[in-house]
């Protein structure tokens, strides 16, 4: 084949003759292109081996990376598995029909192949072939190999070149799949590397499924199996020794730790649970901490005068029946503080009353929340669910009354003063005023609605923009008082001269890198001027992180205002620029 010389003059002669479109055919290294122009296109997308990552870092962005695109569908089936606990429990006889013989397969069959769903996902993350990582992760739940399995738990002994196979079976299994695609993802890369590009494609498959699979077999599976189990036995043996105490920690504190983003984390052991026991408490406990905060959100529109806050409040409550938590979280307890703690207490209280009365999950919560209460039914334990029962009733009522008591600041009060006309003898126009807010960063602008996070594309947050930065600072976009800082410091909230109530959010799910590449140059209560400093950030770092710049820029309480944001002629806005008008 002849070696091209002038790849102008060729794109210009092919251009003139098929009007503008042209087809290159790459051939079998596809794959090798297509990684190299992803790079050149979002180098984020490459691995930065310069980068270093903390290990608790890194083992949190998996979880969240690997269970998150498949938890709906866990959720789904475990939907199905409540519905079916309640049928059976009031209708015994439906177990003998094929109906319920069809359903109850099909509500199992998401866990009885998740393997196979952790390696489409942790293929994506670790950046591997996805179709290897399946072949790899359906040979771990052949049936073949369950048979194997039953012979070496029955005493035989059985090897592969003279290593000894353990017993384990891999369905429903969490971290054996995990370690494999991992490990997967550097024999696929190491073999692209030494073998041949003429044979790579057919080579490439082969090579890594007869190292890994072994591997996993004999090593990877046996000790994450264990280890996983250990870190059951150690939770069970905790609720066994202290069920109160380990009761009230998670539904007190698991809200908290949704909100660093670590709550991936725990899923093995809970369906590690499952897997040996048939049966969770961590799950019933953790329903308790949404529960509370559902409950908090519905006390907040009780009990406010503010119609925003209140449409805001209703809105998110109704969310979190379906386990979504976010909304409330970010959009009404965490942002008045009071209602977060008073719930965290109730769910606390409420998990600690379920736990006296031995209540646990016998089918698994994709979203804990109140639609998952069923779960908690079971013939042989009738106490399971009365604790259930009542644990959600004390927690409703512990963080209503709490709320009512202890209160929150509630932004009408003053509003109403203010509308409140003073006597006169003549009728009097309160004039509109008018307030500019400024471009707080330099870069691209994007609609809200594009955004790639349901919370602030929903506009339940409030309205606004965003914002990819090129620059790494936030600047305040007018004069204002910091009402809140994050402890992450990736997000900073403030309350204008007319009551505006502004968050910044720098990047999407950017609180799990927990502070690092982030400087908060405010703290709260302080008087800031526009065009004052926030937040300074490492914008390659972040990104080689794999993180989302785009930066949320919303009105909380947008609805108090008449809002219009600047067309600008192009996409891009400097530091200053007046960006969106309030009026009140």
């Amino acid at each position: 084949m002849a070696k091209i010389r002038d790849y102008q003059k060729l794109a210009n002669d092919i251009l003139n003759h098929v009007g503008g479109q042209f087809q290159v055919v790459i051939g079998t290294h596809v794959s090798d292109v297509y990684e190299h122009m992803v790079g050149l296109v979002d180098p984020s997308k490459l691995n930065s081996d310069g980068q270093k990552i903390r290990i608790l870092d890194a083992v949190i962005a998996s979880m969240s990376a690997i269970f998150a695109p498949i938890v709906y569908i866990l959720a789904a089936a475990g939907l199905l598995q409540g519905f079916l606990i309640v049928v059976k429990y009031f209708v015994p006889t439906f177990t003998s029909t094929g109906t319920f013989a069809v359903l109850n397969f099909m509500s199992w069959t998401p866990f009885a192949f998740l393997p196979v769903f952790i390696a489409i996902t942790a293929s994506k993350h670790f950046n591997c072939n996805p179709f290897i990582a399946v072949f790899c992760s359906c040979v771990l739940i052949n049936p073949d190999w369950a048979a194997i399995a039953a012979q070496i738990s029955n005493g035989e002994v059985i090897t592969f070149l003279s290593f000894p196979l353990a017993k384990t079976v891999y369905t429903s299994s969490v971290l054996p799949p995990i370690f494999m695609i991992w490990g997967l993802s550097y024999v696929e890369r190491y073999a692209k590397r030494v073998i041949p590009a003429m044979v790579s494609e057919l080579l490439t498959p082969l090579v890594c499924v007869i190292i890994v699979v072994p591997l996993t077999l004999v090593l990877i599976g046996p000790v994450s199996s264990t280890a996983a189990e250990g870190v059951a036995h150690g939770y069970n043996w905790l609720f066994e020794a202290f069920p109160p105490l380990a009761a009230a920690l998670i539904g007190g504190i698991w809200q908290m730790v949704v909100v660093f983003g670590v709550h991936w984390g725990i899923t093995p052991v809970i369906m590690a649970n499952f897997d040996m026991y048939g049966r969770d408490s961590f799950q019933a406990f953790q329903s308790m901490a949404v529960i509370a905060q559902m409950a908090a959100a519905f006390a907040v529109a009780f009990k406010s005068r503010n119609q925003a806050l209140k449409t805001t409040s209703f809105s998110a409550g109704i969310t979190t029946i379906f386990g979504i938590t976010e909304p409330t979280l970010y959009g009404v307890t965490l942002r008045l503080k009071k209602p977060f703690i008073c719930g965290c207490i109730g769910g606390a209280i409420g998990a600690l009353v379920a736990s006296l009365f031995g209540t646990y999950y016998y089918a698994y919560a994709g979203l804990p929340g109140l639609l998952t209460t069923m779960n908690a039914i079971n013939v042989d334990n009738p106490q399971s669910f009365i604790g259930m029962a009542l644990g959600v009733g004390v927690t409703i009522v512990t963080t209503f009354i709490l709320i009512n008591i202890i209160g929150f600041q509630d932004s009408i009060a003053e509003d109403d003063m203010q509308k409140t006309p003073a006597p006169s003898s003549e009728a009097t126009v309160t004039p509109k005023v008018t307030m500019t807010l400024i471009s707080p960063a330099k870069g691209e602008l994007i609609a809200l609605e594009e955004v790639n996070d349901p919370s602030f594309s929903s506009k339940l947050l409030g309205n606004g923009v965003a914002i990819n930065p090129v620059d790494g600072v936030i600047k305040a976009p007018c004069d204002a008082i910091i009402s809140s800082v994050i402890d992450s410091h990736h997000a900073v909230g403030m309350t204008c001269e007319n009551g505006a109530n502004i968050l910044i959010h720098v990047g999407l799910d950017t609180v799990n890198l927990k502070g690092q590449h982030f400087e908060c140059k405010v703290v709260l209560n302080q008087k800031v001027k526009a065009g004052d400093p926030l937040i300074q950030f490492d914008c390659q770092a972040i990104k080689n992180a794999g993180y989302d710049l785009t930066t949320p820029f919303i009105i909380l309480n947008s609805d108090e205002f008449s809002l219009n944001i600047n067309q600008q002629e192009s996409n891009q806005v400097q530091f200053g620029q007046p960006l969106i008008q309030l009026t009140q």
